[in-house]
């Protein structure tokens, strides 16, 4: 009886091996990582620049974010369309960062060995930049914003996609942890959006949405399975539909940014020349008493050191761009108005003292100590 069971024993069906884990099947198609550790490089290098220059530790004010190319719509807009690009990187503090560096560990690390090398870096932009301008769509280009998350949102998105489409090749169990987790961390990082104040979600769900189309679109790495042609071009047509609705639909600037940077060069030049010629006539008044020189010589030290000057700041800040709109507008409006009394009151001076009329002099004086900007 042995022998006849030892002999049908080659005859019988062999228990089929355990499927591989897919963590183990995408290190056995990409063993190493090159993206996500240089992406993550790259974000904490100019967060670390950020600091040194001038960013704060937990908070970085929105005027530091734009130095360093936050997206901002006037800004954007204005032919700066790189900010779309400079945005991702950028950070308003420590916590932001972790929590995104966090993220796209978690997901890119997947991703990248899921797609490859090259496709993981056409995932990452084309999901962040589709973030950027739904941001600027949604916010009507208000709002100053900056970080990796509407990128990392469109990693989720094609680990969504992938994880859908080849779900026969990976063990139940995994597929249902992976996928649900996935999805779970997802609405919970947008309801949280909603909850809390100053978060883009619009950038999210852009970032979402084109990283769900991206992972349809490109083709896995290695041997899995991929979508026919057809679904393919597909999603990359609905893709490019919804980033031509964006684009067609982004709201017009409200200001020129350059107009409105010209302006703070041009008030922070005025408020040092201010400071300079204002020293200047004091100390002019104060050696012309000590020294006993004449009206007439005053009056001549007082013209090209006090009145030029103060002309000239003038006719600078009247150059300036004539739009209301800007948020610095009503500042050199002001300064324009005072650069033009001091430059009178100087003008009244002088020829009180050229004609030696006392009462002029003291009104010219009075004039000028009364000017405000």
């Amino acid at each position: 009886m042995t022998r006849i069971i030892e002999a049908f024993t080659p005859l019988l069906p062999l228990s089929s091996p355990p499927m591989p884990t897919l963590h183990d099947q995408l290190r056995q198609r990409l063993p190493s990582l090159r993206i996500t550790p240089l992406l993550l490089v790259a974000n904490v290098l100019v967060f670390a620049a950020m600091l040194f220059g001038g960013a704060g530790l937990w908070h970085a004010q929105n005027g530091v974010q734009l130095a360093w190319g936050a997206n901002f719509g006037p800004a954007t807009q204005d032919g700066e369309w790189w900010r779309l690009v400079s945005a991702l990187f950028l950070h308003f503090g420590v916590l932001h960062l972790v929590l995104n560096m966090w993220a796209l560990w978690d997901a890119g690390q997947w991703v990248e060995r899921m797609v490859g090398h090259l496709r993981f870096v056409l995932i990452f932009f084309v999901a962040g930049l589709s973030g950027n301008l739904l941001s600027l769509v949604v916010h009507a280009g208000q709002a100053v914003s900056g970080g990796a998350s509407g990128a990392i949102f469109g990693l989720y998105g094609a680990l969504l996609a992938y994880l859908w489409l080849e779900r026969t090749q990976i063990h139940p169990g995994e597929f249902r942890w992976l996928f649900w987790a996935a999805i779970g961390f997802t609405v919970a990082t947008i309801a949280f959006g909603l909850l809390v104040p100053g978060i883009d979600n619009s950038a999210h769900l852009g970032g979402l949405v084109a990283g769900l189309l991206m992972g349809v679109l490109v083709k896995p790495e290695g041997h899995a399975t991929a979508l026919p042609q057809p679904a393919r071009w597909a999603a990359g047509l609905v893709l490019a539909a919804l980033l031509g609705g964006i684009v067609a639909n982004l709201p017009q600037r409200a200001y020129r940014w350059s107009d409105e940077r010209l302006m703070r060069e041009e008030i922070g030049l005025f408020l040092a020349e201010d400071a300079s010629i204002s020293r200047a006539w004091e100390s002019i008044l104060q050696q012309g008493r000590r020294s006993g020189a004449s009206f007439a010589e005053m009056a001549d030290v007082i013209e090209s050191v006090v009145t030029e000057r103060y002309e000239h700041s003038f006719e600078a800040l009247s150059a300036l761009p004539q739009d209301a709109n800007l948020p610095s507008a009503q500042t050199a409006e002001n300064l324009t108005r005072y650069a033009a009394e001091r430059r009178d009151a100087s003008r009244a001076l002088v020829d009180g003292l050229r004609t030696n009329d006392p009462g002029q002099i003291r009104q010219a004086l009075e004039q000028a100590r009364n000017s405000r900007p």
